[in-house]
């Protein structure tokens, strides 16, 4: 960890001892303890955006290593009962906060869902165009007279449309088929010749793995603007009352959490493994190798979760010109990073709506 990041978490180690209230929204300081005395252990809910996964280690690494107990919280992470269900679910009080996707928060805004997210899980883009090593798509360029499997997400559709129009392809001569979740069984049973919607860390790795060779093609690197694929929302209200207390708290513990799991991947296998023993450990060991990362911004100005308001501006504007929002977004009014560990003491944090 370099010094700076490791000076913002020193200055904040008092946030961890919540006898002392934390300065709230807008304000620019910090506490200091008060008292030796354990903390009180305060509830937590975190929805998460899909099952449990490796995107979530450090997630599950915090909680095992004692880091969300330390910062006085008892976290219960739930999963969705289906992928639209996490902003739901935290706009109907169900959840304290929502792991979900820039898109899908821009998409609830646009209908006057009051969520701001409050910090990026994932850095960048995960979302891929995929097809098998010994396939007839090598790259966008092959495209043509191809099928493409997607989920049947309206901005995956989207994607597809900027990619081949970005290399002189008219999309009507792609032919693209909704196989919902099942991306990588359309191109292994040959009912599709790529697919666009696979996380290039998690699918990707899978067929690796299979020894299938994949060619993957991540679709910020294919005209399609970069954004934060995984975020933690909340919902606007708390962020207004002592609540904001309690999530400025998680998100210290949460990058403390992943900073160990940087130091010991196998700390947050574990954990995965424990909270679901189906799945993989080779695949899951592989895929938080590939994806640990990306839970880091490459300014290490900047501490973990921070979110770029400019590149929120841009993708929503692109969102809004491919008609998926009704009305232009201000992007960087979705987001705020004034509860990130050491970013409150900076000012101008704060101007989301």
């Amino acid at each position: 960890m370099n010094r700076l990041k490791l000076r913002r978490l020193f200055a904040l180690a008092a946030a961890l001892t919540i006898g002392v209230p934390l300065a709230a929204c807008g304000e620019k300081e910090e506490p200091t303890a008060a008292s030796d005395a354990p903390p009180q252990q305060e509830k937590l809910t975190l929805m998460l955006d899909y099952f449990p996964n490796a995107d979530h280690a450090g997630i599950y690494a915090a909680q095992a290593t004692g880091e969300y107990a330390k910062a006085g919280l008892d976290v219960e992470i739930e999963a969705p009962p289906d992928r639209s269900a996490p902003l739901k679910l935290l706009q109907a009080g169900r959840a304290d906060l929502a792991i979900s996707y820039e898109p899908d928060l821009l998409l609830a805004r646009d209908k006057e869902t009051p969520l701001v997210s409050v910090g990026a899980l994932v850095q960048v883009p995960l979302t891929s165009l995929m097809a098998l090593g010994d396939g007839t798509v090598k790259d966008v360029d092959d495209l043509e007279g191809k099928t493409v499997a997607t989920g049947g997400i309206p901005y995956h559709s989207a994607y597809l449309k900027t990619i081949v129009k970005d290399v002189g392809i008219d999309p009507d001569s792609v032919k693209e088929v909704n196989v919902g979740f099942n991306l990588t069984q359309a191109m292994l049973s040959g009912r599709a010749d790529a697919s666009l919607g696979s996380f290039w860390n998690y699918e990707g790795t899978d067929l690796k793995l299979r020894g299938r060779d994949p060619v993957i093609l991540r679709i910020d690197q294919l005209g399609v603007p970069t954004y934060n694929e995984l975020i933690f929302v909340s919902a606007r209200k708390a962020l207004d009352q002592e609540g904001s207390n309690k999530i400025r708290r998680f998100l210290l513990a949460t990058a403390r959490g992943h900073q160990k799991l940087r130091e010991n991947p196998e700390v947050g296998v574990n954990a995965l493994l424990k909270a679901d023993p189906g799945l993989e450990k080779e695949l899951q060991s592989a895929v938080v190798k590939t994806t640990t990362p990306l839970f880091f911004p490459d300014d290490e100005e900047h501490s973990f979760g921070w979110q770029d308001p400019k590149e929120w501006d841009v993708y929503g504007n692109w969102m809004y010109e491919n008609d998926l929002l009704e009305e232009r977004p201000d992007g960087s009014a979705a987001m705020t990073n004034e509860f990130l560990p050491g970013e409150g003491l900076d000012p101008g944090t704060a101007g989301f709506e």
